[in-house]
């Protein structure tokens, strides 16, 4: 069998759960810090970075709805200074 990262595709379901915790609780801190909407958003749903403690706390973050993207895209939602991009890629989408 092939695997792409066999680390990563082969390690117990403990540690792939704690591997997928990590990362959450760093999107979640890493966007809350660095994307105002984000950071208005989770705020409005009573959420900080520091209440995802299990991978069940998922469900605490509020949903982004189609709306919020057409209202605060592309700038609202940039994560780094807009002086960092080198460009922005977009699509007319379906609608």
């Amino acid at each position: 069998m092939k695997f792409y990262d066999k680390k990563i595709e082969t390690m117990s379901r403990s540690r792939m759960r704690a591997l997928q915790l990590k990362r959450l609780k760093e999107i979640v801190e890493y966007a809350y810090n660095r994307v105002p909407f984000y950071k208005k958003k989770y705020d409005e749903a009573g959420v900080k970075p520091s209440d995802i403690k299990t991978l069940e706390d998922i469900r605490k973050l509020p949903f982004v709805t189609k709306a919020d993207l057409r209202e605060n895209y592309p700038y609202g939602l940039l994560a780094v200074p807009l002086s960092d991009l080198a460009r922005i890629h977009a699509s007319s989408g379906t609608s």
